[in-house]
C-alpha cells in the first residue's frame, strides 16, 4: 500500500477543524471547566510523519494501519465495527475524535487544558529504530522549542505554555512509557527515548498505554482493540451476541513466548494448558485452549483470538515484555474474565477507565509466584469459582465494556450520549489538570 500523500491527510484535518471556529452559546454552561484548545503544530510533529510509514526496517510498515484515521482497515469489506487496527496508532485515533470534542475553545485563554496533537510514539521510531538511534536524548527537543518560542507564522505564534509552564499540557504518546524513560546521561544510549526524562516535560500530563510503577507525567488509558462501533446499534448487537455466546472452554492463553527452560510464569500457563488437552468435565469440552500468537501473527487478525475469547470463561493475562496487554482489553470485549498474575499488568494502570476497587467484581487474580513457584494449579482455582460468581463477573464485564472501547469518529447521536474510553480519558486528563494547576497556586 503506497503511503498517504501529506496534502491529502492535511487536507481532511483541515476540513475538520473548522469546528472549532465557533461555539454555540449553549454550550457555555455543559462546557464549564471542559474547554479544551487544539495547540496548532506544524505538520512535521504530526502528519508529515505519516508519510515515513514503511521507512523502518526493523519495525514493521504500519502503512495499513494509518487507514480509517488509524483504525486501520476494515476485517473485510462488508465489516461495520472490526478493523485491523494497530494500538500504536492511537495518537492518530484521540487526535480525530478531539476534533469532534464537544468543548473545544479557538482562544487558549479560555482553556482549561491544551491538547498537543504530536504523534510521539511515531516520531519515537526514528530513534527506537531508525537513524537517530544514538540521539534519542534529542528526542522532543524540538517541540519544546515550539512552544517556549513559538513559530512567527500567526498560526503558530500563540504562547500557550508560558501561562503555566506546561502543567495544563496534555499529549497522547502510543507507546508503553519505559519507551520514553531512557536516562539522559546513558553512554552509550539503551532502549527508549529520554522524552519524559526531559526536566522540559516535567510538567505535561502524558497518556500512555502503560505507565512505570511509580509515574509522574503520565497515566496509562486502554490499548486500542479492533472493535470500533459507529452506532449504539451496532454495539449492542455486539453485546448480545457476548450474552448469548456458549462458554465450553475453562480458559484460554492466547499469546507468544512460554518456551524458555527457565521458571516464568508464561512457560507455567503453557505447560498447565498442554498438560489439559482433552481433558473435559460436565460443564466443560475443553479445558483449556492455547492460540500460538508466536511472531505477531494475532496483531492485526482478531478473529484468530476473539472467536475463541467468545467460547471460553477465563482468559489467562501474563506479563510479557511489559506488564500490560492488549489483550486484556480484548478479552472484555468478549465477555472472557480476565486472570491476571500481577497487579502492574492492569489494577494498578488503568485507574480512570477500571477503578481499582473494583478488579475484584470482573477479574480473577493469582498471584504468579503461586503458580511458577509453589506449583498452584491455575485450572483448580478457576474451577473452585461459584457458577453464579462467574456469572456476575461476566455481567460487569459487559456493564464496563464501552469504558474500554474507542468508538469509531462521526458516530451515532445515541452511542456519543454514553462515554467511551476516550470520553474517560478526557475526563481524567481535566481532573488530573485542575489538581494540578491548584497544587501550583499554593506553592
Amino acid at each position: 500500500m503506497a503511503p498517504p500523500t501529506t496534502s491529502t491527510i492535511f487536507l481532511l484535518f483541515s476540513l475538520l477543524i473548522l469546528i472549532v471556529k465557533s461555539q454555540p452559546s449553549d454550550l457555555e454552561s455543559e462546557c464549564a471547566n471542559r474547554w479544551i484548545y487544539i495547540k496548532p503544530l506544524p505538520p512535521q510533529f504530526n502528519l508529515d510523519l505519516l508519510s515515513n510509514c514503511s521507512e523502518y526496517q526493523l519495525f514493521e510498515n504500519f502503512c495499513p494501519y494509518i487507514a480509517n484515521h488509524g483504525l486501520g482497515q476494515k476485517t473485510h469489506n462488508k465489516s461495520r465495527s472490526w478493523y485491523r487496527t494497530d494500538p500504536h496508532m492511537l495518537e492518530i485515533i484521540f487526535h480525530r475524535r478531539m476534533l469532534e470534542y464537544p468543548c473545544l475553545t479557538s482562544d487558549p485563554n479560555n482553556a482549561d487544558a491544551v491538547y498537543l496533537p504530536y504523534y510521539a510514539g511515531i516520531d519515537a521510531l526514528k530513534y527506537l529504530y531508525g537513524p537517530e538511534v544514538n540521539s534519542s536524548f534529542q528526542h522532543g527537543i524540538e517541540l519544546f522549542k515550539l512552544l517556549t518560542h513559538p513559530d512567527s507564522l500567526a498560526k503558530y505564534s500563540v504562547n500557550t505554555w508560558v501561562k503555566n509552564q506546561g502543567h495544563d499540557h496534555f499529549v497522547v504518546m502510543a507507546r508503553p512509557a519505559w519507551d520514553f524513560t531512557q536516562p539522559i546521561s546513558n553512554d552509550p544510549p539503551t532502549w527508549g527515548t529520554s522524552f519524559l526524562e526531559l526536566p522540559e516535560f516535567y510538567n505535561i500530563t502524558a497518556l500512555t498505554l502503560e505507565s512505570r510503577a511509580y509515574p509522574w507525567q503520565e497515566q496509562a488509558i486502554p490499548y486500542p482493540t479492533s472493535f470500533h462501533p459507529p452506532s449504539l446499534a451496532l454495539f449492542d448487537m455486539w453485546l448480545n451476541r457476548v450474552r448469548r455466546s456458549r462458554r465450553k472452554t475453562l480458559m484460554l492463553f492466547a499469546a507468544g513466548g512460554g518456551i524458555s527452560t527457565s521458571p516464568n510464569i508464561r512457560r507455567s500457563i503453557r505447560l498447565e494448558c498442554e498438560n489439559s488437552t482433552g481433558d473435559s468435565n460436565k460443564e466443560y469440552s475443553n479445558i483449556c485452549e492455547f492460540v500460538d500468537c508466536s511472531n505477531g501473527i494475532c496483531e492485526h487478525d482478531p478473529i484468530r483470538y476473539m472467536l475463541p475469547m467468545l467460547k471460553s470463561s477465563f482468559c489467562l493475562q501474563p506479563p510479557g515484555d511489559t506488564p500490560t496487554r492488549r489483550s486484556t482489553f480484548d478479552s472484555i470485549l468478549a465477555g472472557c474474565i480476565p486472570v491476571f498474575f500481577e497487579e502492574l499488568s492492569a489494577k494498578k494502570q488503568f485507574q480512570w477507565h477500571l477503578p481499582e476497587e473494583k478488579y475484584d467484581e470482573f477479574s480473577v487474580f493469582i498471584p504468579k509466584e503461586e503458580v511458577v513457584y509453589k506449583e498452584l494449579k491455575i485450572v483448580e482455582v478457576l474451577m473452585n469459582i461459584p457458577k453464579s460468581e462467574v456469572k456476575k463477573k461476566r455481567e460487569k464485564l459487559m456493564e464496563i465494556m464501552l469504558r474500554v472501547t474507542y468508538r469509531k469518529h462521526g458516530s451515532s447521536l445515541g452511542l456519543r450520549s454514553k462515554k467511551d474510553a476516550f470520553d474517560i480519558a478526557i475526563e481524567g486528563t481535566l481532573e488530573r489538570i485542575k489538581a494540578r494547576l491548584k497544587e501550583v497556586a499554593v506553592q
